[in-house]
């Protein structure tokens, strides 16, 4: 029996077979409440790994199959193949039914290993049929509903077979979220005054972050199934930056999002704003003021009641599936930047205590963007250097011990707590042999055919660019020859372009690696699809700035010799236009894509190409 830590709960002990293989929800134990994090002995567990028939029934016994998979319609692959090979590009029109047709009579479903969402129509709310567009004259755009993203056909790595929609059969459906960044705004380690240098230090939507993630949350369980080929989505896997400020209450923030349960985003007094807009500095939109500021004179409206309204108390219904952690520089490191620290030390006290800097001279603050950007301050001396000087121009704030920065050790603690379970699985991927060892990687599977791997690509040491280090590589490699009889779906936060320590590497392995197939990732903010010879990789942008998206994975079997990823955006719940005055939870996931729409300094082009958005990825079979 594996020697149970005394950080993980009884009811998420690893299967046998490997210590950091994932269990899927149907193979641990109910949750306990006196199983939370304690010293005592686990009680009787099961330590043989579960079989692949073991979770498909278990899927079945909890969530009995749909009959959608019978009535799917069918719908050609529309494009040339011909053209295909030319031009690697084929567009088709966005489709309302699914490209995969139904199994024939007599040929064995393959079945995800955790309980599905089924329906009848898996078209319907995804930007294949609409989207947020923005509408006006004026500086400030107000959003209506579009047209969708047609679907486009790849053929940069395989050709496209006219009658491959006759054959095909589904291998897996999920979802990946990514760069949720869910903000306490009132946090006094945050750099709102670098501002001027960089639109990513504060923006005007970021206290509605919980709004628009528990609308995406919405989203998610509203879809019926795969947008492409209708098959039951098995899981929610996030790609990291799912907080903003490594700290305790927003991963609290984070876990009740995805699990569910009611969410006060608000740290500091109890029913009150303390940060930047509430200030009255110009440079910032004071919403409930007439102050004209910096955002008012680009068409920002004064909105009574919006900071109130900000930190008021907010219901998630958690998600219907599964879900999967993986870690980011932000929720891993003090300001996604500096060195990752502990319980103690200077950006630990000044977390949690009573002062916050507002506004720094132009100058002084260029100076030190210019040297996080540069990645010249991984440790944060700088920054410390400044805020201790700057001490006597800062504002008094009610201090919190929850703004205190998560270690580690209490990042899985808090993922294992009995709480956070939701649909499962118990740790969200981590088990306890991450507990003991200090990793945040792990395997997990995600159908009967499709094995998922969770890496960590944040520097411990400080910076916002990614690291794959050799004992993790060597991991992977391991990994991927254990599971050599299932098809590979690499997730990480870091892009191949911003892992510039062991970032080759990883491609290298996974070029040599016949059956991996994708590589997904977020940190980019901005969606693009990139071919690596043998396998595709997939970057999703963020659910902070504009569009807002989260995306939907398929992996299907041609029979032909080739595999499909089909790729499909989905914007979150809330409608496309807003009301000022409409202050409830749903006006305010609304108001929280419109004002990321108009953010002054924002990117534009983040929602990528037409090759970057709703696809069909082919690539040859293994």
């Amino acid at each position: 029996m594996p020697r149970r830590s005394r950080f993980w709960p009884a009811d998420s002990a690893p299967s046998s077979a490997s210590p950091t293989d994932s269990i899927s929800p149907t193979d641990s134990a109910p949750p306990r409440d006196s199983a939370f994090l304690t010293d005592s002995a686990s009680p009787t567990h099961r330590t043989d790994p579960p079989s692949r028939t073991d979770c498909a029934a278990a899927a079945a016994r909890l969530h009995p199959p749909s009959h959608g998979l019978g009535r799917r319609r069918v719908l050609g692959l529309a494009g040339s193949a011909g053209a295909a090979a030319t031009l690697a590009l084929v567009t088709a029109p966005a489709p309302a039914r699914s490209p995969v047709p139904p199994p024939a009579p007599g040929r064995s479903v393959r079945r995800a290993a955790h309980a599905p969402s089924t329906g009848d129509e898996p078209g319907a709310g995804t930007t294949l049929t609409e989207l947020a567009v923005p509408s006006g004259d004026g500086p400030y755009k107000r959003l209506v509903t579009g047209p969708g993203w047609r679907r486009v056909v790849r053929t940069d790595l395989a050709p496209a077979d006219r009658q491959r929609a006759a054959k095909a059969v589904p291998l897996a459906a999920f979802v990946q979220f990514t760069d949720l960044h869910l903000v306490d705004v009132q946090h006094p380690l945050r750099y709102e005054y670098l501002r001027a240098e960089t639109a990513s230090a504060w923006r005007p939507q970021e206290a509605l972050s919980v709004a628009g993630a528990v609308s995406l949350v919405e989203r998610v369980n509203a879809l019926t199934g795969g947008p492409a080929t209708g098959s039951p989505l098995s899981c929610v896997v996030t790609t990291g930056d799912n907080t903003d400020n490594n700290s305790i209450a927003e991963l609290e923030w984070f876990v009740e999002v995805m699990s569910g349960g009611r969410i006060t985003p608000n740290t500091g007094e109890p029913m009150l704003y303390e940060g930047v807009q509430d200030s009255g500095l110009r440079d910032f939109w004071q919403p409930d003021s007439d102050v004209r500021d910096r955002d008012k004179n680009v068409g920002y409206p004064r909105m009574h009641g919006f900071l109130r309204a900000a930190v008021r108390q907010v219901t998630s219904p958690g998600l219907k599936l599964p879900w999967y952690a993986t870690v980011g520089n932000h929720d891993a490191l003090p300001g996604g930047c500096f060195a990752a620290g502990d319980a103690r030390g200077f950006f630990a006290d000044f977390s949690v205590g009573d002062r916050k800097l507002m506004d720094l001279p132009k100058a002084q603050a260029g100076q030190l963007w210019r040297a996080v950007d540069k990645g010249l301050d991984p440790k944060g001396k700088l920054f410390e250097e400044m805020l201790r000087s700057e001490r006597r121009r800062m504002r008094t704030v009610t201090p919190d011990p929850k703004r205190a920065p998560v270690t580690p050790r209490q990042y899985l603690r808090t993922l294992a707590r009995p709480h956070a379970k939701g649909r499962g699985p118990a740790g969200h991927g981590y088990t306890e042999a991450n507990a003991e060892d200090g990793t945040l990687y792990y395997t997990f599977r995600i159908s009967d055919d499709v094995m998922g791997y969770s890496l960590d690509t944040t520097r411990r040491d400080g910076h916002y660019k990614g690291r794959v280090g050799r004992a993790q590589l060597r991991w992977l490699k391991s990994k991927l020859a254990e599971h050599d009889d299932m098809y590979a779906l690499i997730f990480s936060h870091h892009t191949s372009t911003t892992t510039p320590e062991g970032g080759e590497e990883l491609l290298s392995l996974l070029r040599d690696t016949p059956h991996a197939v994708a590589w997904i990732n977020g940190h980019s903010h901005r969606n693009r699809i990139t071919p690596h010879g043998t396998f595709w990789e997939i970057s999703t942008a963020s659910h902070i700035d504009y569009p807002q998206l989260a995306r939907t994975v398929e992996l299907v079997d041609n029979k032909d010799g080739t595999l499909s990823l089909f790729t499909t955006l989905i914007e979150s719940a809330a409608p496309h236009r807003t009301d000022f005055t409409d202050l409830s939870q749903t006006g305010l996931a609304a108001l929280y894509r419109e004002l990321a729409f108009n953010a002054p300094g924002t990117r534009r082009g983040l929602e990528g190409g037409e090759g970057d958005r709703n696809t069909e990825l082919l690539l040859r079979k293994p």
